[in-house]
C-alpha cells in the first residue's frame, strides 16, 4: 500500500535533512520538491550506495576494495611488461629483481609497495571496516615519499627509451592518490550520511515530522480511498502534462472486467475478510503499542514489533473534523473516483462486488527515481464492518489468478492495511491508520524504510484532513 509514497518520502526527507544541516531548516516542503530530480540523484547514488544491508559491506566501500585490488594487479602486470621489453624472461627477472634486488636497478619494490597498500587497506577497511581517512592518508604518503626517492636512485641510463619503466612509477603515484581521494571524497561521506538516516541521527526525535506551515497537499494528492497510497511526481512538476498522458495510456492499455466468481470463490474471500477485520480489531485494541512520536498536529504514532522478523506494524491516530460513519463510507465506496483527486495513481478499478460490505480492487502506479522503483500494481480484497464503536474498514494482498502478473510491473503484497474511525464529539472522529505491508525492495535496510513509513503516516493523515475540508467546502 505505502511502496511509491514511502519511497517518495525517503528522497524529500532525506534532502529536508540535508538542506537543515546547511542552515535553511526552514525552507518548505514545497521548495524541497522543486529539485525532484536531486532528490532522486541522492536516493540512487548516495543513500542506497552508503547504506550496508543486514550487516554486508556497502557498495561504495566494495567498489573501493576492488578499486585496491585494481592497484595492486595493475602494477605487477606494469612490471612484467617492463620486464618482457627488456629482453627477460619471467624467471629471470625474478632472480635479477627480486633475489638479487638492489634499488637503482629493480622496480619490483614498486610492486611491493603495492602489495603493501593493498593488505594494509583492505585489512582496516574491509575486515575492520574502520571509518577513518589516517590509514589511507599514511599509506598514500609513504607511496609517493618512495616513489620519488625511486626517480633520484634508479639507474635510469640502463634504458634507451624507458616509456613503460616511467609509466609504471607514475600510475603507482595516480593510483595510491586515486585511493585516498576515493575514501575521503565518496566512501566515507556516503556512508555517513546512510547511517545518520538508518540510526535516526538526521531525523531526530526533537524534529517535526511535518513543517510548520508546509503546504503538502500541494505535494501530495493521496488516495485515502484505497489500502495503496502511491507517490510518483509533485503536483507542480514541469512534467505534469507527460504525467498525466501516461495515466491515459496506461489506463486505455489494461482495463480489468469484473470476473465471475463460483459461490465457494465468493465464501473464501468472505471467510478470509471477517478473519481480516477481526485480527483488525485484535490489533487496534491490544496494549503492547509502544508510542514511538507525536506529531506538531498532536497525532500520535506508534507500532508493534515482531521480535523474531523486526518488522513493525505502524498505527497513527488523530482527530478528523467529519462524522466517523461519513469518512469510513466514504473512503470505501468512492475508491475509484479518488483516481480524479491522486494524480500518482496511474489506474483504480474494482474488479469483483462480492457484497455491499466486501470487494476486490485492483490498482497501478508509475515507476519513479530514474527507475529505481519499478511500477507497481496490486490486487487487494476489502472489507468493512462495525465492531463496538469502531467503523472498520481494512484490505488485504489476494492472489488473484484472473490478473497475472503484467509486464513491468511487480506484484505489491499488502499485509493489512486498516481504517478504522470512532466518533469523538460532533462533526468530529478519531481517524486511526494501521499499517503492515512489504515493499519488495530488499536492497533498502528495514530501519530506513520504519523511519520513512512514520513520517509518511504523519504527511497522510494532514492530506486526509485537507481531502475531507475540500469536501466540504
Amino acid at each position: 500500500m505505502e511502496t511509491e509514497r514511502q519511497m517518495r518520502g525517503v528522497a524529500e526527507t532525506l534532502q529536508a535533512s540535508i538542506e537543515s544541516q546547511r542552515g535553511i531548516g526552514s525552507q518548505s516542503i514545497h521548495s524541497i520538491n522543486s529539485i525532484n530530480r536531486a532528490t532522486d540523484i541522492i536516493l540512487s547514488e548516495h543513500l542506497i550506495a552508503g547504506a550496508r544491508h543486514n550487516g554486508k559491506m556497502s557498495n561504495v566501500r566494495r567498489f573501493f576494495c576492488l578499486f585496491v585490488t585494481f592497484d595492486l594487479l595493475f602494477t605487477c602486470l606494469l612490471w612484467l611488461i617492463c620486464a618482457t621489453i627488456a629482453g627477460e624472461s619471467a624467471e629471470s627477472a625474478f632472480v635479477d629483481q627480486v633475489v638479487h634486488y638492489n634499488i637503482s636497478t629493480s622496480l619490483f619494490d614498486i610492486v611491493m609497495a603495492a602489495i603493501c597498500r593493498f593488505t594494509v587497506l583492505l585489512l582496516f577497511y574491509a575486515l575492520l571496516y574502520i571509518n577513518h581517512w589516517f590509514i589511507v592518508a599514511l599509506s598514500t604518503a609513504l607511496s609517493c615519499a618512495f616513489l620519488l626517492a625511486k626517480v633520484f636512485l634508479f639507474d635510469w641510463s640502463r634504458y634507451s627509451q624507458p616509456v613503460f619503466q616511467v609509466l609504471l612509477i607514475i600510475m603507482s603515484f595516480v593510483l595510491a592518490w586515486g585511493e585516498a581521494w576515493f575514501l575521503d571524497i565518496r566512501v566515507i561521506p556516503q556512508e555517513t550520511e546512510a547511517s545518520n538516516w538508518i540510526l535516526g541521527t538526521v531525523d531526530s526525535e526533537r524534529a517535526p515530522l511535518l513543517q510548520p506551515g508546509a503546504h503538502i497537499t500541494n505535494l501530495y494528492s493521496e488516495n485515502v480511498g484505497a489500502f495503496y497510497t502511491p507517490v510518483d511526481s509533485p503536483n507542480h512538476s514541469g512534467d505534469e502534462d507527460e504525467d498525466d498522458g501516461r495515466r491515459n495510456e496506461t489506463n486505455s492499455s489494461f482495463s480489468p472486467s469484473p470476473m465471475v466468481l463460483t459461490d465457494r470463490k465468493k465464501d473464501e474471500y468472505k471467510n478470509k475478510a471477517r478473519l481480516l477485520l477481526n485480527r483488525s480489531a485484535e490489533l487496534l485494541t491490544s496494549k503492547e503499542w509502544i508510542v514511538d512520536k507525536t506529531t506538531p498536529l498532536g497525532d500520535f504514532v506508534s507500532y508493534l514489533q515482531f521480535p523474531k522478523t523486526g518488522k513493525k506494524i505502524l498505527r497513527i491516530s488523530g482527530i478528523v473534523n467529519t462524522p466517523a460513519k461519513e469518512v469510513a463510507d466514504h473512503l470505501f465506496d468512492n475508491v475509484e473516483s479518488s483516481i480524479k483527486w491522486n494524480k500518482q495513481l496511474t489506474e483504480c478499478k474494482k474488479i469483483n462486488a462480492i457484497d455491499e460490505n466486501t470487494d476486490i480492487i485492483y490498482q497501478a502506479t508509475p515507476s519513479f527515481g530514474n527507475g529505481i522503483v519499478t511500477a507497481r500494481d496490486f490486487v487487494t480484497l476489502r472489507h468493512r464492518g462495525n465492531i463496538g464503536p469502531y467503523f472498520i474498514s481494512c484490505g488485504m494482498s489476494v492472489p488473484f489468478n484472473e490478473y497475472p502478473n503484467r509486464k513491468n510491473f511487480i506484484r505489491g503484497d499488502t499485509e493489512m492495511g486498516c481504517f478504522v474511525t470512532e466518533e469523538n464529539g460532533e462533526n468530529s472522529c478519531r481517524f486511526t491508520y494501521i499499517l503492515s505491508t512489504d515493499l519488495k525492495l530488499p536492497w533498502l535496510p528495514q530501519k530506513m524504510i520504519d523511519n520513512v513509513s512514520v513520517t509518511s503516516l504523519a504527511e497522510f493523515m494532514d492530506l486526509l484532513r485537507n481531502h475531507f475540508r475540500n469536501l466540504k467546502s
